[in-house]
């Protein structure tokens, strides 16, 4: 039996943790067995991977560094994790995967795309995601404020991680590059507007999520 595989993907403050924490409790309602999880931080050695690779008072690491640290989170995670759930026939939830390295070390960082993209399929797997749900704003800086804000809320203030603390201008480049990686994949990759109201955003994800278990689901039944 075989899973399916979703992923969340979008700049700072878009509000991926909150959807994929919704969509969970959703099909979980319906009955559904689903394993939500994260990069990096998705297995004890991601999550040690977490702290450098987040904590914004840590030696500054090369952006060549910076790849291989989440290429490492990435084999262990898919071996460990995403794998194994896919083998139950669980859905997967996945707070970005591949096309965040493609867009914050590629795009951001200025690293070589096809390398990503080689390298990235060999620590995942050759794994694709079945659906790959992009969080969007038109403008960078509101995701930014957003992540603020929601640190006044927590109590967190001024604690932003590396990449909320990197300039204007590298959130823009990421962002440009998810959109290269949407237009590339269209059929994978759904671009759905940020800026909605919870509710709504929620909709249209699980509208989408939907679609493609009954695409995923068919295809299993036909044999393919």
């Amino acid at each position: 039996m075989t899973g399916v595989f979703i992923t969340f993907e979008g700049t700072e403050g878009t509000g991926k943790s909150t959807q994929v924490r919704l969509l969970a409790a959703g099909l979980r309602a319906a009955g559904r067995r689903v394993l939500v999880s994260r990069e990096p931080g998705g297995t004890s050695f991601g999550r040690a991977l977490r702290g450098l690779l987040l904590d914004p008072s840590g030696a500054t690491i090369a952006p060549l560094a910076e790849l291989f640290l989440y290429l490492a989170d990435r084999a262990q995670h898919t071996r460990e994790v995403i794998a194994p759930a896919l083998a139950r026939g669980e859905i997967v939830l996945c707070d970005r995967f591949q096309d965040a390295t493609v867009a914050y070390q590629g795009s951001g960082r200025g690293l070589d795309a096809t390398f990503i993209s080689e390298a990235g399929s060999r620590a995942a797997v050759g794994l694709v995601p079945d659906l790959t749900l992009l969080l969007e704003f038109d403008d960078v800086s509101e995701g930014l404020r957003r992540a603020r804000r929601r640190q006044q809320d927590d109590g967190s203030a001024g604690r932003e991680d590396r990449f909320e603390r990197e300039e204007l201008a590298f959130h823009w480049r990421v962002r440009d590059g998810y959109r290269a990686l949407a237009a590339a994949e269209p059929r994978r990759i759904r671009v759905l507007p940020a800026g909605r109201p919870i509710e709504e955003l929620q909709a249209l994800i699980l509208e989408e999520v939907t679609r493609t278990l009954a695409l995923v689901e068919s295809a299993k039944a036909a044999g393919r």
